[in-house]
């Protein structure tokens, strides 16, 4: 087939499609300082935010600027990370009244420390190159101690260069590396992939392939598999192409990009390459542009039944789209293992076209609680239901 007709029957898939759519840094010192008291805010936000029958919102810390990706230790700390701030927090609620009492910064100056894990005692931290450890970290939140650098091979490139981390079942560290690009075909292979390390930082592997830019995954609680969102290519207009959800039952699968989007639309660039039934097709496509970020399975007993073993996902909101979508917690229920229905569950952070919030993270407190991390709003909320 010559170019020309390639290139428009590539044109006309697009314009079909968008028809059926519409709708290293230095080490940085050791800090430990306490930001004010967060005050008693029960109440419900200042902004309507609506939820289910039932459900409630309040605030669980206000004074958490650039609040981004949140982990929990079994004895309760919240340790939150952050992008523009440089910092990263522990917010304590020793009363175990649903609002966070202290908000200590225990770490600064560091280079983008969007993603924090923590696992045996120790509290994993993200930068854009490399990943840090803070040893015994809760018994020296006045006193932090300096970081080990637990791997420092990872690329520098500011664009989509902010990474999560997630300990899996297999106690293993999964960090994503986003492409240094909207769309493109990097040399280095690390590129466009969520990796596996071993807690020491040895033995990186490629655990997926074909993966833009993901800010979010976690693993089924019934079968131990992974899942994933991962944010669209931008420049092909306000309804193409979806942010996805994927699912990756075993290692080694490859999600389409730069090639393919969303399982069946060609790349106008690269879409000639590779054909679409190449790839694993999403397991459920999401809003156009929504910036699908942070995701849990819901593991808690404080909801209803319905909502148990289902997937939550933060919409940090988009940026690039004539009329604003997202800005939100979105809910995908499973069936039978298998992604059944997207709805919202969250929303309100968006008031007639003008931004209140942008959702980052969400995770489930030992109480089965949902928190809500907001970086435009330097914000944690607590959901709950009665």
């Amino acid at each position: 087939m010559s170019g020309r007709v390639t290139g428009l029957v590539t044109a006309l898939v697009w314009l079909l499609a968008a028809a059926a759519c519409a709708a290293p840094a230095p080490m940085p010192a050791r800090v430990a300082s306490t930001l004010p008291p967060t005050p008693d805010v029960r109440a419900a936000l200042p902004y309507a935010i609506t939820l289910p029958p039932g459900f409630h919102i309040h605030y669980y810390a206000q004074t958490v600027p650039g609040a981004r990706s949140l982990t929990l230790s079994p004895s309760g700390t919240v340790f939150v990370g952050t992008r523009d701030a440089g910092k990263v927090y522990a917010l304590l609620d020793d009363n175990r009244d649903g609002i966070a009492e202290q908000v200590k910064t225990i770490a600064q100056g560091l280079d983008t420390p969007n993603g924090v894990a923590f696992h045996d005692g120790a509290l994993y931290v993200a930068e854009v190159s490399r990943i840090l450890r803070f040893d015994d970290i809760e018994a020296r939140l006045d006193n932090p101690p300096a970081p080990v650098v637990v791997y420092d091979g990872y690329p520098a490139d500011a664009w989509h260069g902010w990474k999560i981390l997630r300990v899996g079942p297999d106690d293993h560290l999964y960090v994503p590396v986003g492409a240094p690009c909207n769309v493109c075909r990097p040399d280095d292979e690390i590129y466009g992939t969520i990796t596996r390390l071993a807690l020491d930082g040895s033995s990186r592997q490629i655990a997926a392939r074909g993966v833009r830019n993901s800010v979010g995954l976690d693993w089924d609680p019934q079968t131990q598999e992974l899942w994933f969102t991962d944010n669209g290519r931008d420049d092909l207009g306000d309804d193409l192409p979806p942010d996805e959800l994927n699912h990756a039952p075993q290692p080694g699968l490859h999600f389409g990009f730069p090639y393919c989007h969303a399982g069946v639309f060609p790349d106008p660039e690269f879409g000639s390459l590779h054909a679409c039934d190449e790839f694993t097709p999403p397991a459920m496509s999401l809003g156009p542009h929504v910036a699908a970020l942070g995701m849990r399975f819901y593991t808690g007993d404080a909801f209803p039944a319905a909502y148990r073993n289902q997937i939550f996902i933060a919409e940090h909101g988009s940026w690039n789209r004539s009329v604003p979508i997202g800005y939100r917690i979105s809910l995908v229920r499973l069936q039978d293992g298998q992604a059944a229905s997207y709805e919202v569950f969250a929303e309100g952070w968006l008031q007639d076209s003008a931004v209140q919030g942008r959702p980052v993270d969400v995770l489930v407190l030992a109480d089965g609680s949902l928190l809500v991390s907001d970086d435009l709003a330097g914000a944690v909320y607590r959901i709950t239901y009665e």
